[in-house]
């Protein structure tokens, strides 16, 4: 199946935790810092202070290969890594999807691409993890991809889900579960998870940390197909030093037809 990326129209913002500093803050920060070593290692060079120069300048370009690592995973990279995620999935075009955590419908609306007979369904608390998040800015994200019909957005709690057991045919979630302060409520997130997916329906998370103890519930649990794989360089943040994993697994059962 093909894993190509469909043209985006709508806007996706920038992922990150915006709770203290703003985006632009840290836009600020990050170019001031990299402006000052840049400084220190002319000024250094300069002044005969080779080894001090040849740090300035490997520190500045560190933190720029790892900033731009950062913004191709989430303007680009999410997009290409999620395509080869939903075409594995290999989906009929009438299932009941939902995302855990949709935000501003990054995956949630090229999930409901592949829905022409389908449902797409997001929950989200729309909190500061994303620039602009908002329920109203998903909503105008799927008008201008042309899947306002297939779309529902609804705000809640992923860790108390407010859908009724084995309703969705496929569960997704992007870069949430982490967010979670408490160990045991990401345990629980996960349990929703499986409580409102179908007999034979499918699970994919894709996150930073924990993905280990995710794929242990969910053998706990007694999901079939359990596995763990690194996202690779599309999913990146700060470069190799934090990958997103995806865990992916399947409830036992007879798949609906």
């Amino acid at each position: 199946m093909s894993t190509a990326v469909p043209v985006r129209h709508g806007d996706y913002g920038i992922d990150g935790d915006f709770r203290v500093v703003s985006a632009r803050g840290q836009a600020a920060i990050i170019t001031a810092i990299i402006v000052a070593l840049l400084v220190l290692t002319v000024v250094a060079a300069v002044g005969g202070w080779t080894v001090l120069a040849v740090v300035t300048a490997l520190l500045a370009l560190a933190i720029a290969l790892v900033t731009a690592s950062y913004l191709w995973t989430t303007r680009a990279g999410k997009f290409r890594a999620w395509a080869r995620v939903l075409g594995d999935l290999q989906l009929r075009g009438d299932e009941h999807v939902l995302d855990l955590g949709c935000g501003r419908g990054a995956v949630l609306l090229m999930a409901a691409q592949l829905l022409p007979r389908g449902r797409a369904v997001g929950i989200d608390l729309w909190r500061a993890d994303q620039t602009g998040n908002g329920p109203e800015v998903t909503l105008r994200n799927a008008e201008r991809e042309g899947v306002t019909g297939r779309v529902e957005v609804v705000t809640g709690d992923v860790t108390r889900l407010p859908f009724d057991d084995n309703t969705f045919d496929v569960v997704l979630s992007s870069l949430v579960i982490h967010n979670i302060p408490s160990a045991a409520d990401r345990q629980t997130a996960i349990d929703e998870a499986v409580r409102v997916l179908r007999p034979g329906g499918r699970l994919a998370v894709a996150d930073l940390l924990a993905t280990g103890r995710h794929r242990a519930r969910l053998r706990e649990l007694g999901l079939t197909e359990v596995r763990r794989r690194n996202l690779g360089p599309h999913m990146w943040w700060l470069g190799p030093l934090i990958p997103t994993r995806l865990v992916t697994a399947t409830k036992p059962g007879e798949k609906s037809q």
